[in-house]
């Protein structure tokens, strides 16, 4: 009923769920194509450390053909080769069971362990990073991710978005130090949209994705923040599929409204409030975007993650300006020659 591999192949999915050597074709599709290459070449094959050397590299070859590289299959491999009578007995259908039905098991488990611990499992794409406020001069870009990846010409055990994220929450950190007393009027961005509690969530997510948003500001009817409802609302409502398109649950999403998503703890901030401030909840509470209100509590602007990198930057960079136009003390003539 269980063969060892699986094993490791847990050590991923439990421990590493954010891995693109742990996702649900990695390990469906890696698994399966090595336990087939194995019983074949253990069947064409007598010796078997030749046929261990064969079945392994053919199937990393179509792992990395298929996009579905996941380390445990190779041990998989091996033990098609190696498992004596009882694999041998099996034939092909060892494929199905035990490394299937193994495979199919542990990806089940695993979304469902992930979800109850609060973390998710399958790469979910968020389309829309708030392009109009990505113009920071350290804004890291997909393609930019990519271009460094490329350059390794390996497999990083790191999903490009998590990437991206990573650098994102670093480069906060860093900066947070140069920021001063810049204020949030500063770096905040206009609201692109304001939606109503009762507008139905249909409404909004088209206008999410025409508008290429992550979250939208929700209003009353003075104009005044009750809440905030974004992408990762749709997808824990399970409203959403992890391409962005609408499941077919039809009745549901016709009928739900916007308070029924939408977070109302919502944390705000004032226009004069200090850009160093949003650096805690926005790296240590992962919050994407933070509205700006006034003193009556009316929405007048949105601070993203971009805004405050390209705020952060800005002021350290304006400091820098600074320091080096200050008149600098004389110094020796042949240290200055060295220097230059």
């Amino acid at each position: 009923m269980l063969i060892a591999p699986m094993g490791a192949s847990a050590v991923l999915l439990f421990a590493a769920p954010s891995s693109p050597l742990a996702q649900p074709w990695s390990i469906l599709a890696g698994n399966c194509i090595a336990a087939a290459i194995g019983v074949t070449i253990a069947g064409l094959v007598g010796d078997p450390i030749l046929a261990a050397a064969l079945a392994l590299s053919l199937a990393i070859s179509a792992m990395l053909a298929t996009h579905s590289l996941h380390p445990p299959s190779g041990a998989v491999a091996l033990t098609a080769v190696l498992g004596g009578p009882a694999v041998l007995e099996l034939g092909y259908g060892f494929v199905f069971w035990p490394v299937a039905i193994n495979s199919l098991v542990l990806v089940i488990a695993a979304m469902a362990f992930n979800r109850l611990t609060g973390r998710i499992y399958t790469a979910v794409p968020v389309k829309g990073a708030d392009d109009s406020a990505r113009a920071g001069l350290l804004d890291v870009q997909p393609t930019d991710v990519e271009a460094v990846l490329r350059q390794y010409d390996e497999i990083v055990n790191v999903a490009p978005e998590v990437l991206e994220h990573l650098l994102e929450q670093a480069q906060i950190r860093v900066f947070q130090r140069s920021g001063g007393q810049l204020a949030c009027r500063a770096i905040m961005s206009p609201v692109a949209a304001t939606v109503l509690p009762t507008t139905p969530v249909r409404t909004i997510w088209s206008l999410m994705q025409r508008s290429e948003l992550r979250a939208i500001p929700v209003v009353d009817t003075h104009g005044k923040l009750v809440g905030i409802i974004s992408r990762t609302d749709f997808f824990a409502a399970h409203l959403v599929d992890q391409r962005g398109q609408v499941k077919k649950w039809p009745v549901r999403f016709q009928t739900l409204r916007a308070h029924d998503l939408m977070t109302r703890n919502v944390q705000s901030a004032l226009p004069e409030t200090l850009v160093s401030k949003l650096v805690s909840p926005m790296v240590d509470q992962g919050l994407h975007q933070i509205p700006i209100v006034d003193t009556g509590n009316r929405v007048v602007g949105i601070v993203s993650q971009a805004n405050l990198l390209a705020g952060l930057f800005r002021s350290g960079f304006e400091r820098a300006v600074e320091f080096a136009e200050q008149p600098q003390p004389t110094r020796d003539a042949s240290l200055s020659s060295v220097q230059a």
